[in-house]
């Protein structure tokens, strides 16, 4: 099951629509052109169209297979008392006082410019639970890293 915010389902939403009704019209326009230029054995354009048609086609599914699975959850029956999903987390880097925050999201919601993380990653596994105060200690690939909750917001 795949929880994630409401607007991270309508945007999944809307981009399995542009997909289906931009996209796919495109890319059969394209192996029609393909096909009309003859031999389809010497023919790398429709071989590329063909192969684009698949990734499309595997997008697509993929999309369709997040989007059955989708959980919408509701901020409002959320509470800041701990950690999780769709929460703004506040850390400080013990060692040496660097401050961050990240709001916890959905693997597709995902987007660290945006200051989202998965809720899959070491570090959001490490701070689901805790509380304001809490030393999170989280193994990630360079080691081991000691984050201090200073604020859980939404």
């Amino acid at each position: 099951m795949a929880y994630m915010s409401e607007e991270g389902y309508k945007k999944l939403v809307a981009e399995l629509k542009e997909l289906e009704t931009v996209q796919r019209p495109k890319i059969s326009a394209a192996i029609a052109e393909a096909r009309d230029k003859g031999d389809l054995s010497e023919n790398a354009e429709y071989d590329a169209a063909k192969e684009a048609q698949g990734m499309l086609e595997m997008k697509i599914n993929q999309l369709k297979a997040i989007i059955s699975d989708a959980k919408i959850i509701d901020p409002s029956k959320l509470s800041t008392d701990t950690v999780q999903i769709l929460t703004k987390v506040e850390l400080k880097n013990v060692k040496n006082g660097m401050k961050m925050t990240y709001t916890i999201v959905s693997e597709s919601e995902a987007n660290l410019k945006e200051g989202k993380i998965s809720v899959n990653t070491p570090i959001a596994q490490g701070l689901l639970g805790k509380k304001v105060g809490d030393v999170a200690e989280i193994t990630i690939p360079q080691g081991k890293i000691s984050l201090e909750i200073i604020n859980i917001s939404f």
